[in-house]
């Protein structure tokens, strides 16, 4: 692949490629699908508490994984989503872009950019909440009763209290970000020079020691985890000051979850993997037939 060649040679590696697949909407007025991707170019992984589901949010849509079986795609949607999280039972965030056949927004002369899209029936319908026409957040968190997002058009970061009116806090360029859980005020971000934090809600950014990595996830009980753009699965039980090497995924990932004592996470090219050992081991939870 011309990206991935072009990458190794100005030595950003895979999480360079990760941040050009993240810009490749772009293109996607001009796709004509004529078979099904299925489920390919993951976002975001998210559980749904309300029944354990873990749910793919994708390029080509939001899907539904089983343990077994073929994966669902919600409401026969082709939907964009690029930021996701899941916020409660049923309940999700999201943005990106709109299906493909979904023209209304280009009629009403907006840009396809979905702002903050809110679902309550777990991705059969959603609707604005705002920037509708403005935002494509590509990274969203929901901690402390307030909203998190990146906004990739301008490379803003922004806090809400409520989905509809934002803070826009600082200009930075970003690749996926965590919030303490224990401070609202407390953010370690991933960027192409390496991890940033922030101690002030996201106004002022400063370099951070550790390995490079590409995305993250931060537990309550669990500690904060990361994974670097080879695969390599890092833990920090002292919020980001130090790094433990705990074990490598096989291949490039594209988007990293742990809830409790389970790691998801999905590899380019190769599907959807847990670790139930600290990712130390990782087993193959869910590759769709079409990528076979």
């Amino acid at each position: 692949m011309i990206v991935l060649a072009l990458c190794a040679v100005l030595g950003l590696g895979s999480l360079a490629w990760a941040v050009q697949r993240r810009g490749d909407h772009q293109e996607m007025d001009h796709v004509v699908i004529e078979d099904d991707p299925g489920v390919s170019h993951v976002h975001g992984l998210g559980i749904d508490p309300a029944d354990g589901t873990l749910y793919a949010a994708t390029h080509f849509g939001l899907f539904r994984i089983p343990e077994k079986g073929q994966a669902t795609r919600v409401a026969d949607r082709f939907q964009d989503t690029m930021g996701f999280t899941v916020t409660g039972p049923n309940r999700f965030l999201g943005s990106g872009h709109p299906d493909f056949e979904d023209k209304e927004l280009l009629r009403e002369g907006h840009d396809p950019h979905l702002g903050l899209i809110q679902s309550t029936d777990a991705g059969r319908t959603w609707k604005e909440l705002s920037l509708l026409g403005e935002a494509d957040f590509h990274a969203l968190a929901a901690a402390h009763g307030m909203v998190y997002g990146y906004n990739a058009t301008d490379g803003e970061f922004m806090v809400s209290p409520d989905g509809k009116t934002w803070d826009r806090r600082s200009k930075v360029t970003l690749v996926s970000f965590a919030v303490d859980p224990d401070d609202p005020e407390h953010i370690i971000a991933t960027t192409e020079g390496g991890p940033v934090t922030s101690t002030d809600g996201g106004r002022d950014w400063q370099p951070l020691s550790g390995p490079a990595l590409a995305y993250l996830s931060w537990e309550e009980d669990g500690g904060l985890w990361g994974v670097g753009p080879d695969g390599g699965i890092y833990r920090s039980t002292d919020k980001g000051t130090t790094w433990e090497h705990q074990g490598n995924l096989p291949g490039p990932p594209e988007a990293l979850l742990v809830r409790g004592s389970v790691l998801h996470a999905a590899v380019s090219e190769e599907g959807i993997f847990r670790s139930t050992d600290g990712g130390r081991s990782w087993q193959l939870r869910y590759r769709d037939p079409i990528s076979e």
